[in-house]
């Protein structure tokens, strides 16, 4: 477990000013080396509209000075951890444990929120009876939408998970935690059980309610499309469903891929 490194000063009479006025989102950052974002990274949440709002950090042990810019802003900070995680999902999960607000979110370092992104989000748990909230988030253009009846062979049917998913801190605990024997695709798996499993019921945001931009050079975009395609089947497979059709879905996922990258070319 890594060592608990600062909790901000007044941090319990804050946390119950906060649980007074409902409700109280928990944004959780990972990061580990990153000195060269994490700054615009925090800034995003301390400078919001909603101040509402329980903060963590979450750091994998950085050796960079990403700590020293980090705790610049220890006195904002509600929590922060530094220390070796396993990984990304492990690093997570302290966080989520941690959290007391009743929604969480996820913003990892290098993806920021825009100024209003909280009213967005409470407005739309407010108003409607859902467990969680995939927001429209900005990459090289803006993604939106949340297509749920397409996950039996598909993954990519929400903008993003860091800056544009929330969940109810309940709803959280009746999915359970990410799985940390994933180097890559715990996301995936823990929205098949969200969504297949426990039947959890989200909306996204409209197109114009766009919550924040995700950094697409982080670590996700780094890996190759058959490594994805690879954890993919296994996150399928855990979930139970049938190795031959795995096997084909598998194929056809890459005879789709090659087609594009050959018309890609002829296009040029």
């Amino acid at each position: 477990m890594s060592k608990l490194k600062n909790v901000s000063k007044g941090y319990l009479n804050n946390l119950k000013k906060k649980r007074r006025l409902k409700p109280v989102i928990t944004i959780i950052t990972v990061v580990k080396n990153d000195n060269k974002k994490i700054t615009r990274t925090i800034k995003s949440i301390l400078n919001q509209n909603y101040k509402n709002v329980e903060y963590i950090v979450i750091d994998g042990g950085s050796t960079d000075g990403t700590l020293n810019k980090i705790n610049k802003y220890r006195d904002k900070i509600d929590i922060i951890i530094t220390g070796k995680d396993k990984n990304l999902w492990d690093a997570m999960n302290k966080g989520i444990k941690l959290s007391t607000g009743n929604i969480i979110g996820i913003l990892n370092s290098g993806d920021y929120f825009y100024k209003n992104a909280f009213n967005i989000v409470t407005k739309y748990f407010k108003d409607n009876k859902i467990d969680f909230l995939f927001g429209s988030v900005k990459k090289k253009r803006v993604y939106s939408g949340f297509e749920p009846d397409k996950i039996h062979y598909r993954f990519n049917i929400y903008p993003a998970h860091s800056c544009g998913f929330f969940i109810k801190r309940a709803s959280q605990f009746k999915v359970g935690f990410y799985d940390t024997n994933f180097r890559y695709g715990s996301d995936y798996d823990f929205f098949y059980r969200m969504i297949v499993k426990k039947k959890l019921i989200g909306l996204p945001t409209q197109k114009k309610e766009v919550i924040g931009k995700f950094d697409v050079n982080g670590i996700s975009s780094k890996i190759p499309f058959y490594k994805s395609y690879y954890y993919e089947m296994i996150v399928r497979y855990k979930n139970k469903q049938n190795f031959l059709y795995l096997v084909g879905l598998y194929v056809i996922k890459f005879i789709n891929k090659f087609i594009n990258i050959l018309n890609i070319r002829w296009k040029y």
